[in-house]
């Protein structure tokens, strides 16, 4: 049965929170109702602050990070080490392999994985780019770094042929990260020992 509300603003904030990834509608509903509890200058920091997400928020240029201006800081760095690029699949994976802070090169963000059954296929990623950045920057190693997922595994592969005539040395990291494990979802320590011990991604074709 439908939920009857005693109030059409109160509808249509749900039905909008609701819209968000992992909220349904009874969710939607009991965060709608503690903010009405909170006093109104909540409300208002908090639209606010996904107003000036939205519009100021871009992604870089270079690697696809998001970002306040057409370079991302990572990417603007100088201490950073611009001949190694790291390639994750999310946003999100650059802060995990952030956050150990065993790792100084750069990124590069595919946007997602080869899935052909959710309809993504090699073109609605940011391969192209990645394979230009190897054509125009001084970058000697590139880091798959994608989740040990059949997609990301895929994704690898498919990067792995189209990078294999370049020269640039091709790593992937270590498989401390359990198969099907999200990068987003392992911890720390894990991550940066994976990235410490990677090994070339040739290896696992050789007997």
């Amino acid at each position: 049965m439908e939920q009857e509300f005693a109030s059409r603003l109160l509808e249509d904030a749900v039905t909008e929170m609701s819209r968000l990834p992992g909220i349904g509608r009874k969710t939607a509903l009991r965060l709608a109702l503690h903010i009405l509890r909170q006093e109104p200058q909540m409300a208002h920091s908090l639209g606010n602050a996904l107003m000036k997400l939205r519009d100021g928020v871009v992604y870089c240029r270079k690697c696809h990070n998001i970002s306040e201006s057409e370079i991302c800081g990572i990417c603007a760095d100088p201490r950073r080490d611009s001949s190694t690029v790291c390639v994750v699949e999310n946003v999100k994976d650059v802060m995990s392999f952030e956050n150990t802070g065993s790792y100084h090169g750069l990124y590069h963000v595919l946007g997602g994985v080869i899935s052909p059954m959710d309809g993504v296929g090699p073109e609605k990623l940011e391969i192209s780019s990645l394979i230009d950045r190897i054509g125009k920057e001084d970058i000697k190693e590139v880091i798959l770094a994608l989740s040990a997922t059949m997609e990301g595994d895929t994704t690898n592969f498919y990067i792995y042929r189209r990078l294999a005539e370049t020269g640039v040395k091709i790593t992937q990291i270590a498989r401390g990260v359990s198969v099907g494990n999200e990068i987003e979802f392992t911890d720390e320590v894990t991550l940066g020992r994976s990235l410490l011990n990677r090994t070339l991604f040739s290896d696992q074709f050789q007997s």
